[in-house]
């Protein structure tokens, strides 16, 4: 089970940025998601929303991407393992 602190979030911004995600905070009427504008990746999350969504927005993205082939401390693959197995609820 993921907590919602402020720990969490910086834990899977960093997991996202190991893959070459930019995250950028926006304010808009918009639900969080990603996109690629020209091979540049890049995560959009209302800057308004509260921090579970926040995780769970970055978490859902983060479990659906392959980390088989990037360098990750022991640490942070316990984390991924994590993310990997809770189940969100959007």
């Amino acid at each position: 089970m993921l907590s919602y602190t402020q720990t969490t979030l910086q834990k899977l911004e960093e997991l996202l940025r190991i893959k070459n995600y930019k995250i950028r905070y926006e304010k808009g009427n918009f639900k969080s998601g990603t996109c690629t504008l020209l091979q540049d990746k890049i995560l959009v999350v209302n800057k308004f929303s509260d921090l579970e969504v926040k995780i769970n927005s970055i978490a859902e993205l983060t479990a659906s991407l392959d980390f088989s082939v990037v360098v990750l401390n022991e640490k942070q693959k316990k984390f991924l393992y994590l993310i990997k197995q809770t189940k969100l609820d959007l």
